[in-house]
């Protein structure tokens, strides 16, 4: 166990390695650089060719001439290359453009937002889904299966974004109930109140994100909770615990549960870092939430290379992490799993 943990760990370097070389490379040949962006910034904002002041092709030459060296760009591709992994070794992700800040600093101001909503949106997923599931393979064929069943597939459909729109003009405002706040995730008073209200302040904001973000997931991990319960309950180790006079409870939870918990540890990193990704900047945007997402999507529209590279390492050094725990968890599941070659 010990030195397959310690082959996931070396495998992690080429996987970082991998995404951090595609995207950085890809970077290079996007149009509209941070240094075009600025200048472009600067002549809208002195009024083009009208007025005082005329930019000459002198002017203009030395003014990105400045800027790629106060941005970098005036090292070769490969120099830059070497330096960012340099730094990002020391965990050092640079300096935003546009913020004018550190992107370490930048992520961690964002990431409350992102894991308020990734976190909570896992948790509600799974402890909604998995007990669902559970029913349903129990009463599989019942009405209550079918419904269940049109229900999730339902939500499964809707778009998260367009749900969010129905939920603020029905119950945020819009145009009916005023029963959820719409901005932020605290209100403006929340430092004034008891430890109490804020916990419920700050779950009442929670509220309308989260269903949107947690929709999508529910078909997902409850079909697959309930078809694996299914195929379980079919085997016939079942059929002999009940033969011997088991209750339908101690079979459940003693035998089919440990089995059928395979599958959704291996679905587990996928769920876990799928939820942080999920910040959905149309979701963050329609309630007013500036997280990761928001983030990420205004550093590609404005070339904020720093925050782009940043944001990927970081989020790709959570998900190598997150899959070697899941490797774990399910050796701890189940003790008949080994890893490695076994020798003949």
């Amino acid at each position: 166990m010990l030195i397959y943990i310690l082959k996931r760990i070396a495998l992690m370097l080429p996987t970082l390695l991998g995404a951090l070389t595609i995207t950085f490379v890809v970077v290079q040949f996007v149009p509209g650089g941070p240094v075009e962006q600025i200048m472009a910034e600067s002549r809208a904002g002195s009024g083009g060719d009208t007025g005082g002041y005329r930019a000459g092709r002198d002017t203009d030459a030395k003014q990105i001439a400045e800027l790629k060296k106060l941005y970098g760009f005036d090292k070769p591709a490969h120099e830059r290359y070497v330096d960012m992994l340099v730094n990002f070794a020391r965990f050092d992700l640079g300096r935003s453009f546009m913020h004018n800040k550190d992107v370490w600093q930048l992520i961690k101001e964002k990431l409350p937002v992102s894991i308020s909503l990734g976190l909570w949106s896992f948790l509600l997923s799974y402890l909604v889904s998995v007990p669902l599931g559970i029913a349903k393979a129990r009463r599989e064929g019942s009405r209550f299966d079918a419904a269940t069943t049109m229900a999730v597939l339902v939500g499964y459909a809707i778009p998260g974004f367009v749900l969010g729109i129905l939920l603020i003009v029905l119950l945020a405002g819009g145009t009916f109930w005023e029963v959820f706040p719409l901005r932020g995730l605290t209100s403006d008073n929340w430092a004034e109140l008891g430890w109490f209200a804020r916990i419920k302040d700050y779950f009442w904001h929670l509220a309308l994100p989260l269903i949107c973000l947690s929709i999508h997931s529910f078909a997902v991990i409850t079909m697959l909770t309930k078809n694996t319960f299914v195929e379980e309950i079919r085997k016939q180790y079942v059929l002999v615990a009940r033969a011997k006079g088991l209750s339908q409870r101690k079979v459940l939870y003693r035998h089919i549960f440990r089995n059928a918990l395979l599958p959704l540890v291996t679905h587990f990193p996928a769920a876990f870092v799928g939820a942080f990704f999920s910040g959905s900047v149309l979701i963050e945007t329609l309630f007013s939430l500036d997280g990761m997402g928001l983030l990420g999507y205004e550093a590609v529209v404005r070339r904020d290379f720093p925050v782009v590279l940043g944001s990927l390492y970081f989020f790709t050094l959570i998900a190598v992490v997150t899959k070697l725990v899941s490797d774990i968890l399910y050796r701890v599941v189940d003790p008949r799993v080994q890893f490695g070659s076994v020798s003949k």
